[in-house]
């Protein structure tokens, strides 16, 4: 796979043997590529869509480390526990309360706020199964700590983890989904019947 750019600004794992498990990896998987044009902001939520099997996820940390990236992503504050905590914390989870006072979207965008980078990676569907509507809770986060939302497809057609457009939320959530569906529909799900 050729060296893609990385923005400076982007949070980095400097790790050269992570960038080849991820590499290696991609292959294995079938061999994805990454494609499409990387966003300069340093502060990002990652919608990565469609979630339709659990291979995505292994591409998605296959893109991850071969990009030799850090990318956030939230998990119940009740996993974040020894003997675990360490890894999870380093692989860049966020641990969340659900029953906190200001919510999931508040400790996440006090968490953006608090850093000069970062990268959150989040499936907007919030399942695996077929759903009618995505959640809103991407779109909160980005609405409320002012950061975009950079479209990330897996296409398994052509076996591309795809950067798509890099877009500001707008008035809603419903006009913005407009806008996340044109892309989303040139994309081509492991399981499309649940997409």
């Amino acid at each position: 796979m050729p060296h893609r750019h990385i923005p400076e600004n982007w949070p980095k794992r400097n790790s050269r043997f992570g960038r080849f498990i991820g590499r290696l990896l991609l292959k294995l998987l079938g061999g994805w590529q990454i494609s499409g044009p990387i966003p300069e902001q340093p502060k990002l939520v990652l919608a990565v869509a469609p979630h339709t099997a659990n291979k995505d996820f292994f591409i998605g940390i296959a893109a991850v480390l071969a990009l030799d990236i850090k990318v956030s992503f939230l998990g119940k504050h009740s996993i974040f526990v020894w003997p675990v905590r360490g890894l999870l914390l380093r692989l860049g989870g966020i641990a969340v309360d659900r029953s906190a006072a200001h919510g999931v979207v508040g400790q996440v965008v006090e968490r953006f706020a608090q850093s000069d980078a970062m990268l959150l990676g989040l499936a907007p569907e919030g399942t695996r199964k077929k759903v009618t509507q995505w959640k809103s809770g991407f779109w909160q986060i980005a609405k409320q700590a002012k950061v975009p939302v950079a479209l990330i497809g897996l296409d398994y057609s052509s076996r591309q983890v795809r950067f798509g457009p890099c877009l500001e939320t707008g008035e809603t959530f419903e006009q913005d989904m407009q806008l996340y569906r044109a892309f989303f529909q040139q994309i081509t799900a492991r399981y499309p019947e649940n997409a």
